[in-house]
């Protein structure tokens, strides 16, 4: 003590100093430091939530991307397909139709064949009478001449060599 009292200090006023400083930092504690720290300490909390938020945001928004090019990969595909569909349904209908004209081209060659084959017939039996009617007529013509027996014995030798 008598080190204080050498250095000027009185012992009552520096226990007082040191009694009012504890109540000092007590009060400031329990009503400024605390809340200030609560404060802080809500604060930290509220920025590490909204931290965490942006990142979960940013992971959905890469999520919904890819969702996005995933829909758009799909939705190129089914375009692909319904226009390789549409194709192979032109394809086939322009065979059907193709085909459905060979066979009326085919069936409107065997009508005109069958047309040609009844009028050839149709020639050949008109050309049949008309040649045994000339025939008949030569016959009339060669009947009509008397015959005697050296011009029946002449006509019989020509068929005869005929």
């Amino acid at each position: 003590m008598e080190l204080l009292g050498a250095l000027g200090l009185d012992w009552k006023i520096l226990l007082a100093q040191f009694f009012n400083f504890a109540i000092l930092v007590f009060v400031l504690w329990r009503f400024a430091y605390k809340p200030i720290f609560k404060f802080l300490e809500e604060r930290k909390n509220k920025i590490e939530e909204g931290v965490k938020n942006a990142e979960q945001a940013t992971q959905k928004l890469i999520e919904i991307g890819e969702k996005e090019k995933e829909v758009l990969i799909e939705a190129k595909k089914e375009a692909l397909n319904m226009i390789n569909e549409a194709k192979d349904n032109a394809d086939k209908k322009g065979n059907e139709i193709i085909k459905r004209a060979q066979e009326e081209a085919s069936s409107v060659i065997v009508k005109e064949r069958e047309k040609f084959n009844q009028e050839k017939i149709e020639i050949f039996k008109d050309m049949r009478n008309n040649l045994s009617e000339l025939v008949i007529l030569a016959v009339e013509k060669v009947i009509e001449e008397k015959m005697n027996n050296e011009k029946d014995r002449e006509i019989i030798k020509k068929a005869l060599n005929n």
